[in-house]
């Protein structure tokens, strides 16, 4: 193993999967920290954790378990791979895993960019962009988990960290690699680059060979493959058909587009959060009347629990933001083991915290990568046959559900 990832959340992992694989990587994503040996003709490992919002002493653990891990597979060079959005808090992990994934690999540096160009996320003068929009102002202000109200790179890693926080400007990585080695040449800490386009994220990967700590986005791994020689090669996929459904637990703005789209096609039902609290709502239940539809149906039903931010707010308030939260995943995980053990074999996910839950419900251990939905979105294969899409909140057009669902079933 050349590369090893440690992703914060699902979804992320399946991005940053995807990106490495285009390039010509052989890749697999592996679910938790592992303890025996990975397959040795693999390129890369991509180890997916649910860490993004679990207390910073217990994502710590979990990422040092898994860049141990990726270590004694071989991988010389690691990632800690965040959301495109950079979602945190104040007292949020990527400084503390930074941190402790530093002294690990006894590194004075690591290199920082959250940058996604094809999905509209750019880095300029250390400020996070959603399209033509502060991250402040894009929507995610509204996360119920992790509203960022500050779109300065700068100030959110300072308030998480005591290591030095260092800048390196579009101006400087346009000059290339050799422009952005000259300025990291004497920085220590964790140093935020701009990039604004695929080309800057090309020059930082021809700058980064060496560098054994790295953290962002999907495209922070866009120009690595090619240090080692890779040739970009898309990933195959053989169909799987069968009973599908379509489970979304995402409150973006996006995903709500996404489900009303849907919604106009399919059987929808909706989960609200006070009903789960109150058990009035089981997943039992809720699993049966999704087999029942797809008796009847030929589209897969959906289950959603999209409601709009203040709503979610609302929810939150009255139980709490942990218990809302917790009541929703397990309600998903839940419903998820239900649908397999009556022959659900695809599956449309859509969160980051939903697509954790729905994978752990399903009891996986490892997927394998197939091509590219949308950006920052593959096809998924389970060794049991399986097909899923994990979707983070802001990805992917109107018509990602019905266009995933179809998708999973054709070959090529």
């Amino acid at each position: 193993m050349k590369l090893g990832v440690i992703a914060d959340d699902f979804t992320g992992a399946s991005d940053i999967a995807l990106t490495l694989a285009e390039a010509g990587f052989r890749v697999a994503q592996f679910i938790g920290p592992q303890s025996s040996a990975s397959d040795p003709s693999l390129d890369a490992g991509v180890v997916a954790l649910k860490t993004r919002t679990c207390p910073a002493k217990e994502a710590v653990a979990q990422s040092l378990a898994a860049c141990r891990w990726l270590r004694a597979q071989g991988a010389g060079q690691i990632i800690f791979k965040v959301c495109s959005t950079f979602d945190s808090t104040p007292k949020g992990n990527i400084g503390p895993v930074l941190d402790a994934l530093a002294a690990e690999l006894g590194v004075t540096q690591s290199l920082v960019c959250p940058a996604f160009p094809e999905n509209g996320r750019a880095v300029y003068m250390g400020h996070l962009f959603v399209h033509d929009r502060l991250l402040n102002e894009s929507g995610m202000q509204n996360h119920p988990l992790t509203p960022m109200t500050d779109p300065d790179l700068r100030r959110i890693l300072a308030a998480q960290t005591r290591a030095k926080i260092g800048h390196i400007p579009v101006q400087t990585v346009q000059d290339g690699a050799a422009a952005i080695n000259a300025a990291l040449a004497g920085m220590t800490g964790h140093v935020i680059l701009d990039a604004i386009a695929d080309g800057d994220l090309l020059a930082i990967g021809v700058a980064a060979r060496h560098s054994p700590l790295l953290c962002g986005g999907s495209g922070i791994a866009l120009g690595l493959p090619a240090n080692y020689g890779a040739k970009p090669a898309p990933p195959d996929w053989r169909a799987v058909r069968g009973p599908g459904v379509v489970l979304s637990g995402s409150c973006s703005r996006a995903t709500r587009a996404q489900v009303a789209a849907y919604k106009a096609l399919a059987p929808s039902c909706e989960i609200d959060v006070n009903a789960v609290l109150k058990a009035q709502v089981k997943p039992e239940a809720v699993a049966e009347w999704v087999r029942a539809q797809s008796l009847a149906q030929s589209l897969a039903p959906l289950v959603y629990s999209s409601a709009d931010p203040e709503i979610v707010a609302a929810a939150q308030q009255e139980h709490g933001r942990d218990r809302a939260a917790t009541a929703i995943e397990t309600f998903f995980a839940t419903l998820a083991a239900h649908l397999h053990r009556q022959g659900t074999r695809r599956f449309v996910v859509a969160g980051g915290e939903t697509s954790g839950a729905v994978v752990a419900g399903l009891g996986i251990d490892a997927l394998d990568i197939g091509p590219k939905l949308a950006a920052g979105v593959p096809l998924l294969r389970t060794n049991g046959g399986m097909a899923l899409a994990l979707k983070s909140g802001n990805f992917g057009d109107r018509d990602f559900f019905q266009m995933a669902l179809h998708r999973m079933e054709q070959t090529g």
